[in-house]
């Protein structure tokens, strides 16, 4: 089983290595590099070395801290945490101090990882690039003057810097996969259902998932072990224990029937599509049954997508409203107050999109816009189930292109949105998928391929994956 978290965990636990080696390393790493990618909102040196202590007392008493022992952990700026500021890279949320964990972060905890910051992210995780943060953009560390991709670009970019072995990030549209292929990382979206969403600072409810990014398939299955299984807290969590993936990753793919989707090799870049076929006939080598199906649904979601998170973003987003926590800007009233707050704490992009999600639902409109877009999303449902009829898995890229230049799609929101066009479709059905690095473009650019998977199919999507993993090639500047 492959892994840098994975190894370092049991170097810990056995003694080989301390807790604190493992952070200082980390520490180290953050304090000489991320000024270049700012990956980082908040580095948390002193309780991580604190925790890493605690870790290494365990460890020499004879007890077990966890089978994440003594890994640092990247954590998106969505995700609460005790005293600790969560802000969600928005101004409306700044200084904000959650007064508990979410249940992701109480598991990581248990399982005797170290939490060692928190990432950057486009504001509410609305975005496509990490360019919509309030405290400025995310760097690509393969190249400073290319996106990482997002929301989740400072989880996958601490990755792909080296500054942590994993990292979690929030998929609504695609917010851990589409960063994960920009920065030649795993970024893995659960079943819905399967991870808590409890202390997760919601954007679209219906969609949000929480998931790992990691540098190998398997960090990615310990990972999603750790924080998968039910939490009374979350209404929508599923009464199930956490996936058993671990063993899948290296349980090969002979017999299994993988669909190669037209819709997301034909409608992606050239370079991106040929990775796609390259790794749809090393699975063909390894024993799979490949062929290609298409399923028009697909070509429809983006736009289904980009009506019902922005009406529920409208309704969630709601509660920052001056009074409760975060920003307030006073005014005379308090319908003023609302207003000004308002105004000076959402930037652009959350804008556009509350007064799009508010339309959207809006007295005429709700039918036309919100109602047939919820049809649409049945339709993609189906597209699925038809396809999970003759097939196991599902193969496509995970994005249209490599990562693209920063300031270069900022200007034009429709081709921002078409960056998600491959990822959306699992978001609205509720299914897991994955993006595993295989190879680059002529540039030395990471391309992302994408496995999927059906509800609950999480071992099957963990096996494909590892099979693609273990025949990436080697990438033009990188490795494989």
């Amino acid at each position: 089983m492959n892994g840098a978290a994975i190894a370092l965990a049991a170097a810990v636990r056995s003694g080989t290595r301390s807790a604190r080696e493992s952070v200082e390393e980390s520490l180290q790493k953050i304090a000489t590099g991320d000024h270049e990618i700012h990956a980082f909102l908040e580095v948390l040196a002193d309780q991580a070395l604190e925790r890493a202590d605690e870790i290494d007392r365990v460890v020499a008493s004879g007890s077990d801290p966890g089978p994440l022992a003594g890994v640092p952990v990247a954590l998106k700026d969505n995700l609460c945490t005790t005293g600790i500021p969560t802000t969600c890279s928005s101004k409306i949320l700044e200084g904000w101090r959650p007064p508990y964990d979410a249940t992701v972060v109480e598991r990581l905890r248990a399982a005797g990882a170290i939490p060692i910051g928190k990432t950057n992210m486009d504001e509410f995780a609305m975005g496509s690039s990490t360019e919509n943060s309030c405290s400025g953009p995310t760097r690509n560390p393969h190249d400073h003057d290319r996106v990482p991709g997002g929301s989740s670009g400072g989880s996958a970019a601490a990755v792909a810097a080296g500054f942590v072995p994993v990292a979690l990030g929030s998929d609504t549209g695609g917010s851990i996969r589409q960063p994960a292929a920009l920065c030649g990382v795993v970024g893995m979206k659960p079943t819905y259902g399967v991870v808590s969403r409890y202390g997760l600072i919601a954007f679209a409810s219906s969609l949000d998932q929480i998931g790992p990014l990691s540098a190998t398939v398997g960090d990615a299955a310990l990972m999603l072990e750790v924080i998968g299984g039910h939490d009374r807290r979350d209404s929508t969590s599923l009464d199930a224990p956490a996936p058993d993936v671990l063993s899948a990753v290296d349980a090969g793919v002979e017999g299994k029937r993988i669909g190669l989707v037209t819709e997301l090799v034909e409608d992606t870049a050239p370079e991106v599509a040929a990775r796609v076929r390259e790794a749809a006939e090393a699975l063909e080598s390894a024993g799979a049954l490949v062929e290609e199906i298409s399923i028009p649904q697909f070509r429809y979601g983006l736009a289904a997508y980009y009506l019902i998170a922005p009406a529920e973003a409208s309704s969630n987003l709601a509660r920052f409203d001056g009074v409760r926590f975060g920003l307030r800007v006073d005014a005379p009233d308090v319908a003023a107050m609302n207003v000004a707050t308002r105004t000076a704490g959402f930037g652009a992009e959350v804008k556009r999109r509350i007064m799009l999600g508010t339309y959207a639902l809006s007295a005429g409109y709700y039918d036309a816009y919100y109602a047939k877009a919820q049809r649409v999303r049945t339709l993609v449902a189906d597209g699925f189930a038809h396809a999970y009829l003759r097939f196991d898995a599902l193969l496509g890229a995970t994005t249209p292109t490599t990562a693209f230049g920063i300031g270069d799609r900022t200007e034009d929101p429709l081709a921002m949105y078409l960056s998600d066009s491959c990822t959306v479709p699992a978001n609205l059905a509720g299914h897991p998928a994955i993006s595993v690095p295989f190879g680059g473009d002529e540039m030395g650019l990471p391309v992302g391929v994408q496995v999927m998977a059906p509800a609950l199919g999480e071992p099957t999507l963990f096996a494909v994956a590892g099979a693609v993993e273990r025949a990436a090639p080697a990438r033009a500047g990188g490795t494989a």
